[in-house]
C-alpha cells in the first residue's frame, strides 16, 4: 500500500481541502442536472472511502488518531479516548457502512433512499472533524445526496446512467 499523504504538512492539508470543496461543488452540481450521474460518482466515492478506510484501519489504524488534532472538542475526546483503544473495530465497521452505501446507490427504490440518508448521516455525522472533514465539504454534498433522494426515479442505477448522461448533454446543449 502506497504511504500516506502527510496532512500535517499546511500546504498539502490546504491544497486537499480546497480540492474537496471544489469536488463537492462539483457533487451538487451533477446531483441537480443529472441525478443518476451523481448516484455512479456516489457509488465510486463511497466505494473508494471503504477500501481505503478498511485496508487502512487494518494496516495502519494509528493514523485515525491524528483527526483528533482538528476536531471540536467531544469529537477529540472520543478519539483520543475510547476510540483510540478500538480503532481497527470502529473503522471496520465505518467501512462496511460506506460499502453498503455504494451498494445502494446501484440498486432500486427504497434502498437509494436508504442510501441517501446514509450519505447524510455519514456526511454530517463528520462535519465535526472541521478541516480534516474539508468542512463545508459534507454539508454541500449532503445537500446534494438530498437532491439524489428527492428528483431521482430510484430504478437501478446501470438502467439510467447512460441515458442519464446523455439527457444531461441535451439540456446542456439547450442551455
Amino acid at each position: 500500500m502506497p504511504d500516506p499523504v502527510d496532512y500535517t504538512d499546511s500546504q498539502t492539508l490546504i491544497a486537499a481541502y480546497v480540492a474537496s470543496n471544489l469536488v463537492g461543488i462539483v457533487f451538487l452540481w451533477i446531483a441537480y442536472r443529472n441525478t443518476k450521474l451523481a448516484r455512479f460518482m456516489f457509488l465510486l466515492l463511497f466505494g473508494w472511502a471503504s477500501w481505503i478506510n478498511y485496508n487502512t484501519g487494518r494496516s495502519d489504524p494509528e493514523v485515525y488518531l491524528d483527526y483528533s488534532e482538528r476536531a471540536i472538542g467531544f469529537y477529540s475526546r472520543f478519539i483520543t479516548g475510547w476510540f483510540s483503544d478500538h480503532i481497527t473495530l470502529f473503522v471496520s465497521v465505518i467501512a462496511i457502512g460506506q460499502a453498503l452505501i455504494a451498494i445502494g446507490m446501484l440498486l432500486r427504490g427504497w434502498i437509494v433512499t436508504l442510501a441517501c440518508v446514509g450519505v447524510m448521516l455519514f456526511l454530517i455525522g463528520i462535519a465535526p472533524l472541521g478541516v480534516y472533514a474539508a468542512f463545508p465539504f459534507s454539508i454541500t454534498v449532503s445537500i446534494a445526496a438530498y437532491l439524489v433522494m428527492r428528483k431521482d426515479d430510484k430504478d437501478f442505477l446501470w438502467k439510467g446512467l447512460g441515458k442519464g448522461i446523455r439527457a444531461g448533454r441535451k439540456q446542456e446543449s439547450i442551455s
